[in-house]
Order: C-alpha cells, then sequence, then structure tokens
C-alpha cells in the first residue's frame, strides 16, 4: 500500500521556533516558512519549541504503562458512545472505509473544568498528572503557532485569538501493536484521514510509520525526528483559508514484527461556538468560498458522528470533545 512512497525529507520541512517569542522580524520569517509548509503538504516538524523533553517522556512513559495493563482494568473506563473520554480498544474506529476497522488502541482525555469529565484510571499513580502537564504544555506551544498560522495567512498575529478563547483542546495517547496474524486483509493502524480541527500537535516515538499523502497523491513518510513534534493542519483551517491551506489526508501503519508504536496527538482546536468562515485575505476577486460558513462544534460533531457511526442527531454537542 505504500505505493510512489518518498522520505519525510523530500517535502515535509522543519520550522525551527528558536526566537519567535520575542522577536517581530523573526516571527515573520517564521510565518513564511509556515505558509510554504501548509501550501504545499499541510504538514511541518517544529523544532526547538519550547516543551521540556521531560514533560514529553513522563507523557509517554504514563501511556505505555496504561496500555501494559490487563484488558479489564482497560475496559473499565471505557469510552462508551458519546462520551468521548476514556479507553478505546482496538478496532474501535474507522477511519476509512477502504481499509476497515483501525488496528491501534488509545486513552482520550480533554481539557478539564469543562464539559464532562476525563475519566482515569484507578490505581495508576501519576498518569493523570502526567499527562496533564503534556495538555497544558503542548496547549501553550499550540497557541503559538496559532498566531504564526495568523501572521502566514497575512492576518495580524492576534486574529485567531478570540476563536480560540476558551479552545476545545483534546488529547490521544495511542498504542499501535504489532498488526494480528487474524487481521482483515487491508486493515491497518489508522486509516487514510485527514483531522477534523484546527492544528494537530503530535510527539511519536522512534518506531515510526506515519504517512503523508502529498497534493500529486504520493505518500511520505513522516519519519520521526528527536525532540520535534509533527504539526497538521486540520479541516477547520482548511475552511477558514478556503482550502488555501491543505488538510492532508495522512495514515499509520502498525509496526513490523514484535514492536509497538506509541504516539501522542493534541488537537488544538477553536471553541465550540467559533465561527468557521472564509478568511478575508483568502478570497481572490471573482472567487466565492468553497465551504458554507458553521460553528467549529458543528462541524466536529458531524465529523464524531460519521466516525463512529453515531446517528442520533440529538447527541448533546459536547459529548464530542
Amino acid at each position: 500500500m505504500s505505493v510512489d512512497l518518498l522520505p519525510a525529507g523530500a517535502r515535509i520541512p522543519t520550522v525551527d521556533l528558536t526566537g519567535t517569542g520575542d522577536d517581530p522580524g523573526r516571527r515573520a520569517a517564521v510565518a513564511r516558512e509556515i505558509h510554504r509548509a501548509a501550501t504545499d503538504t499541510g504538514f511541518f516538524y517544529v523544532a526547538n519549541h519550547g516543551v521540556d523533553a521531560a514533560i514529553v517522556d513522563a507523557a509517554f512513559a504514563a501511556g505505555r504503562a496504561f496500555f501494559a495493563l490487563p484488558a479489564e482494568r482497560k475496559r473499565a473506563i471505557l469510552m462508551g458512545r458519546g462520551e468521548m473520554r476514556g479507553y478505546e480498544p482496538l478496532e474501535s474506529e474507522q477511519l476509512d472505509a477502504a481499509t476497515g476497522a483501525d488496528l491501534k488502541e488509545s486513552f482520550r482525555l480533554a481539557r478539564e473544568g469543562g464539559g464532562p469529565p476525563n475519566r482515569w484510571p484507578a490505581g495508576l499513580p501519576g498518569f493523570r498528572d502526567a499527562l496533564l502537564a503534556y495538555e497544558a504544555a503542548t496547549s501553550a506551544l499550540g497557541a503559538r503557532l496559532v498566531r504564526l498560522l495568523a501572521l502566514s495567512l497575512g492576518e495580524p498575529e492576534t486574529a485567531f485569538d478570540d476563536a480560540y478563547r476558551g479552545t476545545s483542546a483534546t488529547m490521544r495517547v495511542l498504542h499501535y501493536p504489532p498488526r494480528p496474524a487474524a487481521a482483515a486483509g487491508r486493515q491497518i493502524g489508522a486509516g487514510a484521514h485527514t483531522d477534523w480541527g484546527g492544528i494537530t500537535i503530535l510527539a511519536q516515538d522512534d518506531v515510526g510509520g506515519l504517512e503523508v499523502q502529498d497534493a500529486t497523491a504520493v505518500w511520505l513518510r513522516a519519519q520521526p525526528v528527536p525532540r520535534t513534534f509533527v504539526i497538521n493542519i486540520g479541516d477547520l483551517i482548511a475552511r477558514w483559508t478556503n482550502d488555501r491551506y491543505r488538510s492532508t489526508p495522512h495514515r499509520v501503519f502498525n509496526p513490523p514484527d514484535a514492536h509497538d508504536r506509541y504516539s501522542i496527538a493534541l488537537f488544538y482546536g477553536p471553541r465550540d461556538d467559533a465561527w468557521i468562515s472564509c478568511l478575508p485575505t483568502c478570497l481572490s476577486p471573482g472567487e466565492t468560498p468553497r465551504f458554507a460558513a458553521c460553528t467549529a462544534g458543528d462541524h466536529l460533531a458531524e465529523r464524531w458522528r460519521a466516525a463512529y457511526g453515531l446517528t442520533d442527531p440529538a447527541t448533546p454537542l459536547q459529548a464530542f470533545h
């Protein structure tokens, strides 16, 4: 399935965030780099991002400890239909009908203090603290990146501030086991899909498996780069920019042999009631918006229902965060 596969270095750039905190000229230069990446593959790595390595390492250790628990202990916090918090066993989600149910398990949480409470496992000391510290640190990075995105579009760097006030950051800790011998023919770790929200901040271990499809349908390997995050543009940014910035299909293959793959994805999106309509700087004379205006929450709820087979439109909106 990896036809026409190229190494990540061929097209996915690394953006160095050094100096972007206090140097307007440096922020403008980095914004130009982000613009090139967002209009090409929709993916880039960030280095020198300011997130403490110890926080990242602790979150990965917490994830490994959780997934090593017996099945009955993980299933004690099973994510119910419409809850969107807790444990998701293998084959709970289907991101691509062509490859079937995904061969991954995950633990999902959201920012505490709004919506339903997170479901934490019992008897796992330090798990909650490690993941909440990671969520806070990567959300702070998300706030910096959103301002750089605004600059990259020719907007004031505060252009997205209101939409992201009270952001709906959610997070998944993911485990991709080696492909089971009994797996259906085309099943993979995560089927080809686009991300639904604003931006995704992904930490991956050294195993690899993430692939990104460019505009010519060539798949690029997003190989692990130590101490970086993989950043990608989601559907809401594509809607805001009239597809100037690409929400790019990507997929994950299970590791070979006895290897296990772990990753942590933070989905840094605008608040539910943020209005998503085409930015003036992304509409050429005579051009019309490609997408109808909508709220961020309505868009996310529609995508949730499709991925999880939730057919009841009356499911409360807050259930999807």
